[in-house]
């Protein structure tokens, strides 16, 4: 039997339920500004998916790689969700 392909579907929906939460906390702290930080995250791992011998491996990194371009877009749309006020938007101390 050969159980990878339930492996990386639990592993897609892990990482799904996983970057939400951090796409909030990244535009609630940073804002959209910090997408650069998903940009560089993805090709690296796209990067190191490419070269990976294990299968596993490969595809995980891949998913990870896509989680995080797929993540500048959520990055917008949340900023979006702020300011229609379905999220709350960072008070900055200014002391």
């Amino acid at each position: 039997m050969n159980f990878s392909g339930i492996l990386i579907g639990v592993l897609t929906f892990f990482l799904i339920g996983l970057f939400h939460p951090i796409v909030i906390y990244a535009e609630y702290y940073f804002g959209s500004r910090c997408w650069p930080v998903f940009l560089l995250v993805g090709i690296l791992c796209m990067i190191l998916s490419v070269r990976m011998q294990e299968i596993l491996w490969s595809v995980s990194l891949g998913v990870l790689g896509v989680s995080c371009f797929w993540s500048i877009k959520e990055l917008k749309e949340q900023e979006k969700r702020v300011a229609k006020g379905w999220f709350p938007k960072r008070k900055v101390d200014k002391h």
